[in-house]
């Protein structure tokens, strides 16, 4: 890694001209940053009063500046490859709706398919809800991109903030709140960077919490249009959290009319018809989600931490996860809840920046307000009911980011205006810091700061050895099919990926069953060049299947 050490080297108080070290340049920066924003306030403020006055024009820029900033990075961090097994199954759902279905026919040889959340029986689909899918296949569709679909989720997230918070506070405080989710969800942020996201459902959050104070001052249509369209795309995303997300909006719904009611839940429909069309295409049940089929079929992903294990019909294939005692042991240890929520706290971290901390502080009087109060109970009841997953990662959440925000920026309202600004700088210096590393730096740079990079996360590099071997793969000529060998330690890091047309795909990837039963899907494929993988070797080995190697 030269060029790390040269850039450390650098930083020794003798080694360069000013005679600073590490520390020096960091305060020097904040203060180029500080400085910078106090002096040219005047000129920002100009600029910022003329969008907040311009709701379109704020929206739309809003939604075009986390993928702009996202875009910049290409040279240094393109458009990511899926590598878990969320990503891959997803795909596979985007990739089925872009064919205009909610489920593929089951393969004849599907036992090579097995795979990770991914249901070869009675249907071959995905394991889960339509939503994040949605927004995949849009991108396939219109930008020949999936992860199209993923940026501009997170776009129209930034601006639905914004939208939301209008409902809240003044345009300006909701404009502001707007750029904060920029540079807090926008280029370096995990929903950003992969394939399961969490910006649909965020979308989904900012239109429930931001129709309900229009529909407290004036009950209107179009309010209870975006509600009900909310919560479907809720229950399109996250079921459960759905439920969740129900339970809170109830006090508020009851000093609505019956007429927004109706209209609310007639806007709610679609999302539910969908819902039993997609259960009944994958299990056959109209009631059970392939979510649901997965636990029967697999034992995974676990139940919640109040039911017992569930004793799967059918392993997989091959033995990749842990044995079902192993698992039974680890779904009982999750089960211990006050541990496990005092955990969790953690990923606050996740939603705001720590200078933002202290704006949630000046928040806190905000509570005596009726409405703050349920702000305050809603995040309490998605904390505990999520708190029943034995596992848990952000979007699980993420409907409610936008209430995390508008505490923060309601409490920085309240600050002396200085004081907010002095916060903001912090902020904006920490976002402006990390993206210029990744917009200038190289890869040796990326590693060595990654581990300080706290809840940011970009791909970048090919330490799986993934790239190597799609690239080998596509510029082999003709059909291939590749073989996957496991070893018996491999973890869930997944190779078996196919797209929702197996037979029609330039590359299908298979299970390595043994020679005997791999001959009958060659059989299956005879026109198709033939290969062997090895991923748990290092770097990971892609061997002709006739060569002596294999």
């Amino acid at each position: 890694m030269p060029n790390v050490h040269r850039l450390l080297r650098f930083f020794l108080p003798l080694q360069n001209p000013a005679g600073f070290s590490l520390v020096d340049t960091l305060l020097l920066a904040l203060a180029i940053v500080a400085v910078v924003a106090i002096l040219a306030r005047d000129h920002f403020k100009a600029a910022f009063d003329w969008l907040a006055d311009h709701p379109r024009a704020a929206a739309i820029t809003l939604t075009l500046l986390p993928i702009a900033l996202r875009l910049a990075l290409l040279a240094h961090h393109p458009i990511p490859e899926p590598s878990v097994s969320d990503d891959f199954s997803y795909l596979l759902l985007g990739d089925t709706l872009a064919h205009f279905r909610l489920a593929n026919a089951v393969h004849p040889m599907h036992r090579f398919f097995e795979t990770v959340f991914v249901l070869q029986e009675p249907a071959y689909a995905s394991i889960y809800p339509l939503g994040q899918g949605l927004a995949l296949a849009f991108g396939q569709l219109i930008f020949k991109s999936p992860w199209a679909g993923v940026a501009l989720s997170v776009g129209l997230f930034c601006a639905a903030v914004y939208w939301m918070l209008r409902g809240w506070l003044a345009p300006r405080w909701a404009l502001l709140g707007g750029f904060v989710a920029v540079i807090l969800f926008g280029p370096l942020n995990q929903w950003m960077n992969n394939y399961w996201g969490g910006a649909v459902s965020a979308i989904a959050g900012c239109l429930v919490f931001g129709a309900l104070p229009r529909l407290r001052r004036g009950p209107t249509t179009s309010a209870a249009l975006l509600l009900g369209a909310g919560l479907g795309m809720q229950v399109l995303t996250r079921p459960y959290e759905a439920l969740l997300m129900g339970i809170c909006i109830v006090p508020a719904l009851l000093r609505v009319s019956g007429r927004q009611l109706t209209v609310a839940a007639l806007a709610v429909f679609p999302a539910l018809l969908l819902t039993l069309m997609q259960n009944h295409a994958v299990t056959g049940d109209w009631l059970k989600l392939p979510y649901m089929e997965s636990r029967t079929q697999y034992g995974v992903p676990a139940a919640f931490t109040f039911q017992p294990m569930p004793k799967p019909q059918r392993p997989l294939v091959r033995e990749q996860e842990m044995d079902y005692q192993a698992q039974v042991d680890a779904h009982a240890e999750a089960g211990n809840f006050w541990p496990r929520l005092a955990g969790r706290i953690k990923f606050l971290r996740f939603f705001l920046y720590a200078p933002l901390y202290l704006a949630l502080v000046w928040a806190v009087p905000l509570l005596r307000q009726r409405q703050y109060l349920w702000v305050a109970v809603t995040l309490a009841i998605f904390a505990l009911g999520t708190n029943f997953y034995p596992y848990f990662y952000p979007h699980y959440v993420a409907a409610a980011a936008c209430l995390i925000l508008l505490l923060a920026v309601a409490g920085l309202s309240r600050l002396n205006p200085n004081a907010a600004l002095l916060i903001l700088t912090l902020c904006l210096a920490r976002f402006a810091f990390w993206y210029s590393i990744h917009l200038f730096g190289d890869e040796d740079l990326f590693i060595a700061t990654g581990p300080y990079q706290s809840w940011d996360y970009i791909n970048f590099g090919d330490a799986e050895g993934r790239f190597a071997i799609n690239r080998s793969l596509a510029t082999s000529p003709g059909q291939q099919l590749v073989f996957v060998r496991y070893s018996p330690s491999h973890t869930l890091r997944e190779w078996i990926h196919n797209e929702a047309d197996i037979d029609r795909s330039r590359v299908v990837w298979a299970l390595d069953l043994g020679n005997d039963e791999n001959a009958k899907l060659r059989l299956y494929y005879p026109g198709r060049k033939t290969w062997l993988v090895v991923p748990d070797e290092r770097p990971p080995k892609l061997i002709p299947w006739d060569s002596p190697e294999q």
